[in-house]
């Protein structure tokens, strides 16, 4: 039994025990609220702020492209969209809702499936965009029935426009969403809505065009619910980028061609601006940025006609006839054969147990350099081209763009083919044959080439200086002059080259031209030019003891392409165009016209004014694409049989 005084003596170190134990503790939690509260203030004040503000990304307006004289071919305008707040729906099924709007706005099955995910996935005050583009009438009447719409509201933003829609879309592309394989460090990536260059100048120059983006403080509450904007941070505009696209010109182009599956491209012989360049048919670049709808899509990629590729860098063609002022050159540089050399023609050449024909049924007879361009014999460009050797000719070819990739600033360029005996070897594991080189001489067989090559070889070879001109399409990024590429001499002879030179001239402006028929009628203005028709299919030998089908009795898949290269004015060259107009037939008649129409509007453009030339403009407005043939001529355009023209 333990006695009263012991009891107390317990009871009193048991206390002191607890007292000591809750005295510790008191000062461990007086130590922990001091460093909390004194020590550690600043960074849980900051913690604190960072979660009562919020910074979010302001994206900038994207840039503007301009043409050379500064027309917007590319800007921003007010895009109008209507937005589902899903608290403010009150006790409405969002679906009804939907229902009602369709009513005076068009709304897919997957844009309401669309809007109803995004709605259980989103915080309830969070808004969700329905549709955007809104035209002003349908703005105006989602407006006037607002009382029976609850939860909508119609919100203002950007929206990327092409005010000449399908007139230039291969050149400037278009702007969609960020993909996943798009993104990167840049934050203005992950904004809902974002849009990136996809494709042409837009994709070349996005970094520039996308601009800097701002930033805006807001402060929300516990829910994430924006209560006020504490401070706003405007960003940096993007870029503005100054093409050397003449865009009146490019539709001029574009309307010219009209339903023609062809390409064109216009350049400046003396620095290599690229003033036009189209290809047809074309898309409208609008639809991209609102989003196309499946039936869109399907129409696009099941066109026969391709209207998604732009033919003028990445459409690869055998040059034809157009390619005979390579031979030429290189078998005049290698002294090959000279200007007074003449061969025979009598309408079929023979190597070994193959015959090689001539466009010219019954041949041309003894044919000399200047007389082989103008006519296009293509038997005097068999034999030249075998003496000349393909590899002498492969070297020539590339000096003027042929085969090579131009360097033009827009994705997505072919570098074409220019075959050589290595090029086989090493690709096909065979030898190069004799006909081979045959068939290359006149622009057949492995030989590929895009519209943009045809235009730098004619633009070198008009280029008064004999330089290596390089396309363009870049003249200024935000107000500063972009210079022209630094170009190499041609290192050919200036006779030779007057010789080619002559040649063209005299295809369009002597009577036994080929292209006779496309003189341009205007003083100071003749053009000098090249025809080319290239066949897509084989003519067999029992095809041609029966007669060869014309190409209008074609399958249009199966008809010839129609090529016309040419420069202009002939005395001091300013203008080099490149047509080709697939399955077209003649490039004298198919082709050739529309070169002609294109470089008097060039000209027009540029000398307005000009009685002579309005003169000319007014025979040549409206004439559509297959001129018919003058009964006071005789045709100008040889018998379907011919291997090349």
């Amino acid at each position: 039994m333990i006695r009263s005084p012991d009891l107390q003596k317990l009871f009193s170190r048991r206390a002191a025990f607890l007292a000591g134990g809750q005295a510790l503790l008191m000062s461990a939690l007086v130590g922990r609220m001091y460093y909390l509260q004194v020590v550690e203030s600043d960074r849980y004040a900051t913690l604190a702020d960072e979660n009562r503000i919020n910074l979010r990304q302001l994206a900038p307006p994207r840039g503007r492209i301009v043409d050379r004289f500064g027309v917007p071919v590319a800007e921003n305008q007010q895009n109008y969209r209507v937005q589902l707040v899903p608290e403010d729906v009150k006790g409405r099924d969002i679906g009804d809702v939907l229902g009602l709007l369709t009513r005076i706005v068009t709304l897919s099955d997957s844009d309401r499936r669309r809007v109803i995910r995004e709605v259980r996935r989103n915080r309830a005050f969070v808004p969700v965009t329905i549709k955007e583009n809104l035209s002003w009438s349908e703005v105006a009447r989602i407006e006037i029935n607002t009382p029976d719409l609850p939860g909508l509201m119609i919100d203002v933003g950007r929206s990327r426009t092409y005010p000449f829609g399908t007139h230039a879309a291969h050149v400037l592309g278009y702007v969609a969403a960020v993909s996943e394989t798009d993104q990167d460090e840049d934050p203005l990536l992950k904004l809902p809505g974002f849009r990136i260059g996809k494709a042409g100048v837009e994709r070349v120059h996005d970094l520039a065009l996308r601009g800097t983006g701002g930033s805006s403080e807001v402060e929300v509450n516990a829910f994430g619910r924006m209560i006020r904007e504490l401070s706003r941070r405007e960003g940096a505009p993007g870029a503005e980028v100054m093409l050397t696209l003449d865009v009146g010109l490019q539709e001029f182009i574009s309307k010219r061609l009209g339903d023609d599956s062809a390409s064109v491209v216009v350049m400046d012989v003396r620095n290599g601006d690229v003033l036009a360049m189209v290809s047809s048919p074309s898309y409208d670049a609008n639809a991209f940025n609102r989003g196309l709808t499946t039936a869109e899509w399907r129409q696009l990629v099941s066109d026969e006609r391709t209207p998604l590729i732009n033919k003028s860098i990445s459409g690869l063609y055998s040059p034809g006839s157009t390619f005979k002022m390579m031979v030429m050159l290189a078998a005049l540089e290698r002294s090959t054969i000279t200007p007074e050399t003449k061969i025979l023609c009598i309408g079929e050449y023979e190597l070994g147990d193959a015959k090689f024909h001539c466009w010219r049924k019954h041949g041309h007879g003894f044919v000399d350099a200047k007389r082989a361009i103008t006519e296009s014999c293509d038997v005097y460009f068999y034999e030249v081209a075998k003496r000349t050797g393909i590899d002498r000719i492969a070297a020539t070819a590339k000096k003027f763009g042929i085969g090579v990739a131009s360097g033009i600033d827009l994705p997505g360029e072919q570098a074409g083919l220019m075959p050589t005996r290595e090029w086989k070897k090493r690709t096909r594991n065979e030898p190069w044959h004799g006909g081979e080189t045959l068939i290359t001489g006149i622009g057949q067989g492995y030989v590929l080439t895009t519209p943009l090559q045809l235009a730098v070889m004619t633009a070198r070879i008009a280029n008064p200086s004999g330089s290596a001109i390089k396309p363009r399409l870049t003249r200024a990024l935000s107000g500063q002059p972009v210079a022209p590429v630094e170009v190499e001499k041609l290192d050919f002879a200036a006779a030779n080259m007057d010789l080619i030179r002559n040649g063209m001239d005299r295809v369009v402006n002597q009577p036994t031209g080929t292209a006779r028929r496309s003189q341009t009628g205007i003083s100071g203005f003749d053009m000098a030019g090249k025809t080319g028709t290239v066949q897509v299919r084989r003519i067999g030998k029992l095809e041609r003891e029966q007669g060869v089908r014309k190409n209008s009795d074609l399958p249009w898949r199966e008809r010839d392409h129609a090529l016309f290269v040419a420069y202009a004015p002939v005395d001091n060259p300013r203008y080099a165009i490149a047509v080709v107009v697939e399955h077209g037939g003649g490039g004298s008649t198919a082709a050739a016209p529309i070169a002609r129409d294109i470089l008097i509007e060039a000209h027009r453009r540029n000398s307005a004014g000009s009685d002579a030339l309005a003169s000319a403009s007014a025979v040549t407005a409206g004439r559509p694409n297959s001129e018919k043939a003058d009964p006071a001529l005789p045709a100008a355009d040889p018998p379907p049989a011919r291997q090349g023209t």
